[in-house]
């Protein structure tokens, strides 16, 4: 009787054993599963966020392209402007010695007008 309840109480022990060894291995299976979920879960956001940063970086150095560009035709269009507004400066110095020459001539023909009349004699009456 003793040896009998003995193997009962290790057969049920060992029922006990297997059971928990496969629920421990369930759970080790779950968990691993779970684990793996989480990290392609993670690793989706984690490629999304470099994809996107990927595509920023480039539109940066296109910006920086641009931008380069941009002020080099800036500076082009200032560097035009300043030769028109010289070229302006320019022409009223020539319109302002033109009508300098202008009054200078008009001067000397009146003079050499004079010069060839003579002077005019009062006449008397």
């Amino acid at each position: 009787m003793l040896s009998r309840l003995l193997k009962e109480h290790q057969a049920k022990q060992n029922e006990r054993k297997e059971l928990q060894e496969r629920r421990r291995r369930e759970a080790i299976a779950a968990a691993t599963c779970l684990t793996e979920a989480l990290v392609d879960h993670l690793n989706v956001g984690v490629a999304q966020a470099y994809v996107n940063q990927r595509k920023l970086d480039h539109e940066v150095k296109t910006l920086q392209v641009q931008a380069s560009q941009f002020a080099k035709q800036t500076a082009q269009w200032i560097s035009m402007v300043e030769n028109f507004n010289q070229a302006l400066k320019e022409i009223g110095d020539v319109e302002n010695w033109a009508r300098s020459i202008e009054m200078d001539m008009r001067t000397i023909t009146t003079a050499l007008e004079y010069v060839h009349k003579g002077p005019v004699q009062p006449t008397s009456s």
